[in-house]
């Protein structure tokens, strides 16, 4: 058993009751346009959203102006204040900028999915009762169909303007001057639509070492995470496929029902929901709950690719133009560390899907669609977010059957992700027990003499 402490967010001295009663307006209103889809209703919304902005920033700015103000003979104050302004101290904790740095952090961030997929040995078990059941769809997507000035022109003024270090001009320019070149734009996204060839110019990332939290130890590589970012019109093409895709996929019933990341009209409240419904309806029935949560390292970077073209042939029904294009898309990868000026080399990306993309998330959950059937095979529940699963199964006090069944099944889920490049992460996998604690004791005991338990704390 462990014991966490909860952090609650203060609340910004700004935001007082005008504040909150716009973001009322603006909740309201997008209720009502996910409700109605209405274009007035789409403008409304935007009208009301830009209101509140406006008004958070210049609350924001009246409140700091008169701190300042009314301690500026307060030197101490102030300079606290500028701190907190800047985020000074989290500036502090970074690396100094140099060629070496950044070449250091490359072979970090390439050296620790090289050492993932090392320490995994795919072991291709004979037993018949492990192997997944394989139907092939019935519908396929050999094409994509080519886009229109009208469909270009809504997804490039929805796209975000965030600008990378290899597009030629910032994105803010790019779109204000978008009509200038909107034909040469849709033809080559229709090029590489009709061709099923992803522009090579577009798949080159820029990576930026970002320290997890600011109170950690700067010289340590591990206690980084790599940011990348990517080239403008690679997404806004990716966008464009990202949209057929959607399409398809939910027509067709392709996604994992148990999976809540990265999914229209689902995120981790509907996955909180509904683990906790299961472990209440557990409890209201005198039983016990064994909940697994399991966790992956590193799990977006590890993804072959050879494996995920399969998947996307066999399990999702892409084919022709269509499975080519996603194969250029993966394959022929590079990326480079940047540091304000400072650059690393470039190198090659040789698995993993795309940090950063608007693709890589829906790639990766197709990419786990066969563990569903793994954990249903043994009557396991379950329920995922992205790269995190939760098992749970209900256990009566006087029939501990179950917690066999539940650990048979990670079993077969370690050997699946082993298959799969994939690894636990044992720091944080753990297991709790819910229930009354005079009844948790055997179960504790069970999970304690699980011999391949590894993953499980």
């Amino acid at each position: 058993m462990k014991t966490k402490i909860l952090t609650h967010k203060p609340k910004m001295p700004w935001r007082n009751g005008d504040i909150l009663n716009l973001k009322r307006i603006c909740r309201r209103a997008e209720r009502k346009f996910r409700k109605t889809n209405l274009t007035v209703d789409y403008d409304f919304l935007k009208d009301q959203l830009k209101t509140y902005n406006h008004a958070v920033k210049q609350a924001r700015t009246l409140y700091f102006s008169n701190l300042i103000t009314n301690n500026k003979h307060n030197p101490r104050f102030l300079f606290k204040t500028i701190d907190f302004l800047l985020n000074k101290d989290f500036n502090k904790s970074i690396m100094p900028h140099s060629q070496t740095a950044c070449e250091d952090f490359a072979d970090h961030f390439r050296s620790k999915v090289n050492a993932i997929r090392s320490n995994l040995q795919p072991v291709h078990d004979s037993n018949p009762s492990r192997s997944v059941a394989l139907s092939l769809p019935e519908e396929t997507l050999e094409s994509f169909v080519l886009v229109d000035a009208e469909m270009l022109g809504r997804v490039f003024s929805q796209a975000n303007t965030t600008t990378c270090l290899l597009d030629p001009i910032p994105t803010s320019l790019f779109k204000a001057f978008y009509k200038f070149f909107e034909s040469e734009i849709l033809n080559i996204a229709n090029c590489s639509l009709q061709t099923g060839v992803f522009p090579s110019a577009c798949k080159t990332a820029v990576v930026r070492p970002l320290l997890k939290k600011s109170n950690l130890d700067p010289k340590i590589m591990d206690n980084y995470r790599p940011v990348s970012n990517l080239p403008f019109l690679g997404k806004l093409i990716e966008k464009l496929v990202f949209i057929q895709l959607h399409d398809f996929l939910n027509e067709h019933n392709v996604l994992e029902k148990c999976q809540s990341g990265f999914r229209t009209n689902h995120s981790t409240e509907t996955a909180l929901l509904k683990i906790l419904n299961d472990l209440r309806h557990n409890y209201d029935s005198q039983k016990l709950s064994v909940l697994v949560l399991l966790d992956l390292s590193a799990a977006f970077d590890t993804v072959d690719h050879q494996i995920l073209i399969d998947r996307l042939r066999s399990r999702v029904g892409l084919s022709g133009t269509a499975l080519n294009w996603f194969h250029s898309y993966l394959t022929d990868r590079h990326f480079f560390v940047s540091m304000d000026t400072r650059s690393s080399g470039v190198h090659e990306i040789s698995c993993g899907v795309p940090q950063g993309s608007i693709l890589g998330p829906i790639l990766f959950n197709l990419y786990m669609l066969p563990l569903g059937d793994v954990i249903r095979r043994h009557g396991v529940d379950f329920h995922s977010y992205a790269d995190d699963t939760q098992l749970y199964i209900a256990v009566s006090p006087d029939d501990l059957e179950p917690v066999n069944t539940l650990l048979n099944c990670i079993l077969d889920i370690k050997l699946w992700m082993a298959e799969n490049f994939l690894q636990l992460n044992q720091d944080k996998t753990e297991v709790l027990i819910i229930g009354p604690e005079d009844k948790r004791e055997m179960i504790l005991a069970k999970v304690r003499n699980f011999k391949s338990s590894q993953c499980v704390r």
